[in-house]
């Protein structure tokens, strides 16, 4: 009985003491636990699960440099080192020591390193009994290895060169050059400060009361160089004599954006200017900062990714004395270049030739498709965003009627009679237009009976019976009306849209659709008539007009238009639109266009052009007269080796009516080389 008795006692012990050894705490459980809170970046669980280390050292420097270096995706791994088997061995050990594995992901690229964890033993008595713990011996080493005997983290970012923009001819539209910081050194005023003061804001155009901020700022010393403008160039103003003059005022050449053309190209290229805030609230705030720039308008916005590029960052340890450690670096990526199909000689010839005007232009090679021009006017100073845009200047700006911000060749607009040549490839083809049948009309007004008040008017009165040839000289537009009523609404829908209008363009810059009307649809006779001879509702971009003249250059088809010369040129977007026979009937009418008809005022020069004259009356009903009127002539050399289509608004009044505007084509053609 009595071994019995003993027997059970000694095995309840064991299995008490079993169940005592089997809840005592393994270190490898509390790292565990502590590499949980790492991995999920809760400092302050980490920090009571430390030993010996300021909670401030430890909380705020985790914080600081995870979040300066944009660390993610922690993952932490460890492994348990061999033990003894031996009790009273095991018993003894007061600390271990864990490989360990760190991974993370930070703005530079992904960082890794392997290093070690001591788990210590602690021992607390709780109610006269002894508890065991294990609690890390933490270094600044655990955050990264080079720091592990003191040393900061620094965080080195190298800027990323923007992507220039040129032409074919590989003239620069938007270009990283020398630009000059004008400034002035404090302790060169003299005793005529006060005038000195007032001469270089005169200059700058800026205020006296900026240049004595910028004197104020607590970093300035009497020698030290203070900025207040950055210029693109010397020349304006004559700032370089400026300088020798006013004793206090210098300089120092720095890199920035620069448009060469100016306004010219504004339209097109666009600037790049400081990000403004609702900007930065639009765009990935990992990427741009309140101090960056970024693109507006044109190329500049448009092809902003690309021409960023990717900045440089280097994030590195440094320690006194000794040359920093590299952790982690991304390599700087400078933005691409940009090259166009553009000419810039044919866009200043075009931009200069609107001379002001409210207009726009665009140039194609009909056999390429590439575009050559892309001009709106007038225009401003895209240099100015950068350099010191004014108030007064801004204000001028949105105060013109001229409207000189909006962008007329990304617009549509009436085309009037220059769409009469679509209208005639259409008939043609599709077999309602015969080029040798003559309308008898008489006067200058026809009208059905049943459109009651409303009448078509041309240009001027016949002799004799009208053909196609005739219609389109002097631009007869009751003519144009009779084929349409002739030829029926769904022959000439069908054959607007064999055109692209009514479809999105096929080009790399955004361009307002062409439409046939507000609905798609001609159902409506008087509609139909008018948008024979490019009135109704029917709308068209310069390009687009350009481009469609096109199929009468190239065999009856029109090329994808493209901007960028690594496009694929060559690409057809609409094919059979006219046939050979036809569209040699229409080259010879063109010509005699400007020898005989409404476009003679572009017979000059040396260039044998051809093209067609076009007046839109904008109405807001069709009974209105004394509207806006708008000129156009779309026009090519006898070598075809570009159309150009050009936009004059507002020509009622003048006496060349759209002549006006074909002489401006006729002469840009002539300058150029």
């Amino acid at each position: 009985m009595k071994k019995w008795l003993m027997s059970l006692f000694i095995f309840f012990v064991l299995v008490i003491s079993g169940c005592q050894q089997d809840d005592e705490v393994k270190p490898e459980d509390r790292l565990q636990e502590y590499i949980t809170h790492w991995e999920s970046y809760d400092y302050q669980a980490m920090y009571e699960m430390t030993a010996a280390v300021e909670q401030e050292e430890f909380i705020d420097r985790y914080e600081n440099i995870y979040s300066d270096i944009g660390a993610e995706e922690l993952k932490v791994n460890f492994e348990i080192p061999e033990q003894s088997d031996t009790e009273e061995e095991n018993e003894e050990i007061a600390s271990m020591v864990y490989p360990i594995q760190v991974s993370m992901d930070s703005i530079a690229g992904p960082i890794s390193f392997d290093s070690e964890i001591e788990m210590k033993k602690t021992v607390e008595v709780i109610n006269d009994e002894e508890t065991t713990d294990w609690k890390v011996n933490w270094n600044p080493g655990l955050i990264f290895p080079q720091i592990k005997d003191g040393g900061t983290i620094g965080i080195n970012t190298i800027s990323s060169e923007r992507g220039q923009i040129y032409d074919r001819n590989r003239q620069g539209l938007a270009v990283n050059e020398s630009i000059y910081e004008m400034g002035v050194v404090p302790e060169n005023f003299t005793e005529n400060s006060d005038s000195e003061k007032e001469q270089i804001a005169d200059l700058l155009e800026i205020s006296v009361e900026e240049i004595e901020s910028q004197l104020n700022q607590e970093w300035v010393q009497p020698h030290y160089f203070v900025p207040l403008k950055v210029v693109p160039s010397l020349a304006e103003k004559d700032l370089a004599d400026a300088v020798s003059k006013i004793k206090p005022l210098t300089y120092q050449t720095v890199i920035g954006r620069v448009y060469p053309f100016g306004e010219a190209t504004a339209h097109l290229v666009g600037y790049i200017a400081p990000i403004t805030a609702e900007k930065l609230e639009e765009v990935d705030e990992g990427i741009y900062s309140e101090n960056d720039l970024i693109g507006y308008r044109g190329l500049e916005e448009l092809y902003e990714e690309e021409l960023r590029g990717k900045e440089g960052i280097v994030i590195y340890a440094e320690k006194e004395g000794q040359e920093p450690v590299v952790i982690a670096e991304k390599e700087v990526e400078n933005g691409e270049n940009i090259n166009l199909t553009i000419d810039i000689y044919v866009q200043n010839e075009l931009f200069y030739a609107l001379n002001g005007d409210a207009g726009t232009a665009s140039a194609i090679n009909p056999v390429t498709g590439e575009v050559l021009a892309l001009v709106s006017s007038p225009s401003f100073d895209p240099n100015a965003f950068l350099y010191g845009l004014s108030s007064s200047t801004w204000d001028k700006w949105n105060n013109d009627p001229a409207n000189p911000l909006l962008n007329r060749f990304a617009s549509t607009f009436a085309p009037g009679s220059v769409f009469k040549p679509i209208t005639s490839a259409i008939g043609l083809t599709n077999g309602s237009i015969d080029p040798d049948e003559g309308f008898e009309i008489n006067g200058l007004t026809w009208k059905k009976e049943n459109w009651g008040n409303y009448s078509i008017r041309r240009v001027s009165e016949s002799a004799g019976l009208v053909d196609l040839e005739d219609a389109l000289i002097r631009s007869d537009n009751i003519y144009f009306a009779m084929q349409a009523l002739q030829m029926g609404e769904e022959a000439m829908v069908s054959g607007m849209k064999q055109f692209g209008i009514g479809e999105d363009l096929p080009f790399t810059y955004p361009i307002h659709s062409s439409t046939i009307s507000s609905d798609g649809a001609l159902d409506n006779e008087i509609l139909l008539a008018d948008t024979s001879y490019g009135q109704g509702e029917v709308q068209m971009s310069a390009l687009h007009l350009a481009s469609s003249f096109s199929a009468i250059l190239n065999e009856g088809s029109i090329m994808k238009p493209t901007l960028l010369m690594d496009e694929k040129d060559g690409e057809v977007w609409k094919e059979g639109l006219i046939s050979s026979e036809h569209a040699e009937l229409l080259q010879n009418a063109l010509r005699k266009v400007v020898t005989e008809g409404t476009g003679r005022a572009a017979n000059t020069g040396s260039a044998e052009i051809s093209g067609k004259t076009g007046t839109a009356e904008l109405k807001q009903s069709q009974n209105q007269e004394g509207g806006q009127e708008n000129g156009w002539f779309v026009g090519y050399p006898s070598d075809g080796s570009m159309i150009i289509s050009m936009m004059v608004e507002h020509i009622e009044g003048n006496p060349d009516g759209s002549g006006y505007v074909a002489k401006k084509v006729a002469d840009a053609i002539n300058n150029l080389p």
